[in-house]
């Protein structure tokens, strides 16, 4: 069972995470409004909440930072344990925040702010309109998407979804989402045997289908040439794979360090300029394994593996790079 409201009440019994045939069944989002006449495109009125456990919340911290949106949209972290009241603010932690928008000490106050009536889960990322006082949106690819498509002009230009190969992107994000993003949740939460072995024979064979075509272009999508929201996608779930997903989803055919293209692949994106600072790797251990008490009963933390995201990979033998805006920031803050 998974914790959530239910009619604004705070339930513990309300979710049970699998199907019939003990797949995992994610519960989809609720709050879907998007950047537009409604809610502006405006510097300083948006907030994201995320966690930086979080892959889903990683992906949308990455698109703040590529694109210059630091002080445009404000964002706060939550604690990465999980506690039986949800995500939690805790100030005294380490890379986390207090709620500065709202004063909030749980993250699910602002749901129930927002809808009194709320019925679903609490996750992050979350988008919130401080001038409405309430959630945009908590659907993470559509608030990645939208940051791309609506602030652009607001940021510092760097388009991760290009309009002449935004539908090549989306059809790559849309073809690594159920095997790969979701697929490591799919084997972790499984709730049978065949439920699970199905799931990790399609994850490797994504993955395997991802390393060829890496092979020979930089990036995912298109030409391979330009850095595009679907490496963010897949990055989110790679970086944490050796660390949590191998061991805690037993995920463990192969590791992403065994593999001749992720691995350079991974260590390329973790270099980028402005990414490494959106990798927390203690809050992705600590939320993986001492939240899920059911997958890891122990509460201990794994101890490796120490992994060196800043080795050279070379990369950049290869056409294509990360957007000039981001170089160059790079070049001038050093």
């Amino acid at each position: 069972m998974v914790n959530m409201f239910v009619d604004g009440e705070w339930r513990t019994d309300a979710y049970e995470m699998n199907d019939g045939d003990g797949e995992f069944d994610r519960d989809p989002t609720t709050f879907r409004d998007a950047l537009g006449e409604a809610f502006p495109a405006e510097s300083g009125r948006y907030h994201l909440y995320i966690s930086r456990a979080c892959p889903w919340a990683h992906g949308a911290s990455m698109v703040r930072a590529l694109m210059g949106l630091e002080d445009d949209i404000t964002m706060d972290i939550v604690d990465p344990y999980r506690e039986e009241r949800g995500w939690q603010f805790t100030p005294d932690k380490d890379d986390c925040t207090t709620d500065r928008i709202n004063g909030f000490d749980y993250l699910g106050e602002a749901y129930v702010e927002a809808d009194p009536d709320y019925t679903g889960r609490v996750t992050v990322p979350v988008l919130w309109d401080t001038e409405q006082d309430t959630i945009v949106n908590n659907e993470s690819i559509e608030i990645m998407r939208m940051l791309v498509r609506e602030m652009r002009d607001v940021g510092n230009g760097v388009d991760l979804s290009p309009e002449d190969i935004r539908d090549e992107v989306d059809e790559v994000v849309d073809a690594i989402y159920d095997p790969i993003n979701n697929g490591v949740y799919r084997a972790g939460f499984a709730g049978t045997q065949a439920a699970y072995e199905n799931a990790v024979a399609e994850l490797f064979d994504a993955l395997d289908h991802w390393d060829e075509v890496l092979a020979d272009q930089r990036y995912l999508a298109a030409d391979g040439e330009r850095l595009t929201l679907a490496d963010l996608r897949l990055f989110a779930t790679l970086v944490r794979f050796d660390q949590v997903y191998h061991t805690h989803f037993k995920c463990n055919r192969q590791l992403i360090e065994q593999y001749d293209n992720l691995w350079p692949y991974v260590r390329d994106i973790y270099q980028t300029p402005g990414i490494a600072e959106t990798v927390n790797v203690a809050h992705i251990k600590e939320h993986y394994y001492t939240t899920h008490t059911d997958v890891n009963p122990t509460a201990f933390v794994a101890v490796g593996p120490d992994l060196d995201f800043e080795a050279d990979h070379d990369r950049n033998e290869l056409p294509g790079g990360p957007p000039e805006a981001l170089v160059a920031g790079a070049a001038n803050a050093d």
